[in-house]
C-alpha cells in the first residue's frame, strides 16, 4: 500500500489531492514531504467568507506539519492560492487542513493535545520531537474550540472554591458543575477576590443563574456576597467537609501547643505522634491507634476535651429535620463558649454567624456535597503539579480546561491516539 494511499484514508481532502509523497533529508532528520495541489477546475474559497472566489495569483510555498508516521515527521507541502473575493478583497484561500497562519495542520494540533491529557506537556514535545510552544498553541486550540461548544443548559449545581498555585498567597477560583449526571469543570479565575467571581456570573448569565437551584462553598466572605447577590435564589450549602476541617484544624493548634507546654514543663510527651489520633474517624484507626487513643483518654487534657468535643458534634449530621438540627448545633455552640480555649471558640462564633447556611445542609437533606469539589481540586493541584508549576495563568487556565473541563471535540476523519 503506497503512502498517498494510507493519508487518502486517514486525511482526504475533497477539494485537493496528493500529488507525491517523498522522503527528503534535512538537519534533524528524515521526514515525508507529501506535495499537494487542486483538483482540476476546483475553485478557491475565501478564508474570511468562505465563498467561492477567482484566483488571484500563487504564494511561495509552505510547510504543515502533521501527525507523525513511525517516528519521521511528515508535512504537507503547498502553494496556497490567493484569491480576489468581492466581499473581503484580496485574500489567501481557505485550506481545510489548516487554519490561519498556523504551520500546523489541524489534525496534527489535536494529536497533540489529545496526548497532553495523557503526559506532560514537556513529555509530549520530547516524545513527539516538537516544542513546548506547539504543545501549548494545540491545547489552546482545543481548549477554544470546546469552550465555544460546550452545552451549558439545565446546570443545576455547582461547587466554588480556590486553590493555590504559585509562592506566596497566589490563588485560582475554581467553579465546577457538581449535577449527579455531569460533574466537570466550568470556569478558572485568577485570584480569589469578589471581582473574580462576579467575572463568572458575567459570564455565566443572569438567565442561568437564576436556573441554579444549589451553590456549595465555603466560608470564604467574599463568596458567600456574590453569591447571595447573584444566586439568592439556590440554596447555598456550608459543607460538612468545610466545617469539620475547621473544626480539626482547631483541634490541631490545640494539640501542638499543649504538646509544647508539657515538654517545656518536663512531663513526659504524651501527646508525641498523636495528631492523626485526635483527627481520624474512629472507624478508621488501626488497631495500634486505637490502644494509644484508650490511653490519651485517662488524660485530663485540654486536647482530649476538644476531641471529644468534635466526636460529639459528628451526631449533628445524622439529624433530619432541620430545626432540632439547629437546637443541637446551640447547644454544642454554648458548651464550647463555656470553655476557655480561644481556638475551638472561635469555630463556635463562626458556626453562629453562618447559623442559616450551615443548616441549609439539611435543607438540601444532604443530597449536595462539595466533596466533589475537593476530588476534583486535587486533580487540579496534580495538574499543575506535573509541569512543575505554570509560569503564566494562561497556560494553567489552559490545562486545567484541557484536564477537568470534559470539552467536546469534532468529529474527524480519523482518530489519533
Amino acid at each position: 500500500m503506497q503512502l498517498k494511499t494510507i493519508l487518502n484514508r486517514v486525511q482526504k481532502f475533497k477539494c485537493f489531492v496528493y500529488e507525491s509523497v517523498h522522503i527528503v533529508e534535512h538537519t534533524d532528520g528524515i521526514r515525508l514531504e507529501a506535495q499537494l495541489r487542486p483538483r482540476s477546475n476546483s475553485i478557491a474559497l475565501c478564508s474570511v467568507c468562505g465563498k467561492p472566489s477567482p484566483d488571484y495569483d500563487t504564494l511561495p510555498v509552505r510547510w504543515f506539519e502533521f501527525v507523525p508516521l513511525w517516528g519521521i515527521k511528515v508535512f504537507f507541502v503547498y502553494a496556497p492560492r490567493r484569491v480576489n473575493c468581492r466581499h473581503c478583497g484580496i485574500k489567501v484561500e481557505q485550506m481545510p487542513w489548516a487554519k490561519g497562519k498556523s504551520h500546523r495542520t489541524e489534525a496534527y494540533e489535536w494529536f497533540l493535545a489529545r496526548w497532553a491529557k495523557r503526559l506532560s506537556w514537556k513529555e509530549v514535545a520530547e516524545v513527539f520531537c516538537t516544542s513546548w510552544e506547539n504543545v501549548f498553541r494545540s491545547v489552546e486550540m482545543a481548549v477554544s474550540w470546546g469552550r465555544a461548544h460546550q452545552e451549558l443548559s439545565e446546570i443545576q449545581a455547582i461547587g466554588i472554591d480556590e486553590i493555590k498555585w504559585q509562592r506566596g498567597h497566589h490563588y485560582l477560583t475554581l467553579v465546577y458543575q457538581i449535577d449527579e449526571n455531569h460533574k466537570r469543570l466550568l470556569w478558572v479565575g485568577e485570584k480569589r477576590t469578589l471581582k473574580t467571581l462576579l467575572r463568572f456570573f458575567r459570564w455565566f448569565g443572569s438567565e442561568r443563574s437564576h436556573a441554579l437551584a444549589y451553590v456549595c462553598s465555603d466560608m470564604w466572605k467574599p463568596y458567600l456576597k456574590v453569591i447571595a447577590k447573584k444566586a439568592h435564589h439556590a440554596i447555598n450549602i456550608l459543607d460538612r467537609f468545610h466545617i469539620m476541617a475547621h473544626i480539626n484544624k482547631a483541634i490541631d493548634e490545640v494539640r501542638a501547643q499543649e504538646a509544647k507546654e508539657l515538654r517545656t514543663n518536663g512531663y513526659e510527651p504524651v501527646l508525641t505522634k498523636s495528631r492523626w489520633l485526635l483527627l481520624k474517624r474512629p472507624e478508621n484507626l488501626t488497631d495500634k491507634q486505637e490502644s494509644k487513643l484508650s490511653e490519651l483518654l485517662q488524660y485530663n487534657l485540654r486536647s482530649i476535651r476538644r476531641y471529644l468535643l468534635k466526636e460529639e458534634f459528628q451526631f449533628f449530621w445524622a439529624y433530619q429535620s432541620p430545626y432540632w438540627a439547629g437546637q443541637f448545633m446551640d447547644k454544642w455552640c454554648t458548651k464550647t463558649m463555656r470553655s476557655k480555649i480561644k481556638p475551638i471558640k472561635k469555630v463556635a462564633k463562626m458556626l453562629r454567624r453562618h447559623r442559616k447556611l450551615v443548616l441549609n445542609w439539611f435543607e438540601a437533606k444532604g443530597q449536595m456535597s462539595s466533596g466533589v469539589v475537593e476530588g476534583f481540586n486535587t486533580k487540579a493541584k496534580l495538574t499543575i503539579r506535573k509541569a512543575y508549576g505554570f509560569r503564566t495563568f494562561r497556560a494553567a487556565e489552559m490545562a486545567l480546561y484541557h484536564t477537568l473541563g470534559a470539552l467536546p471535540e469534532p468529529i474527524g476523519t480519523h482518530r489519533f491516539f
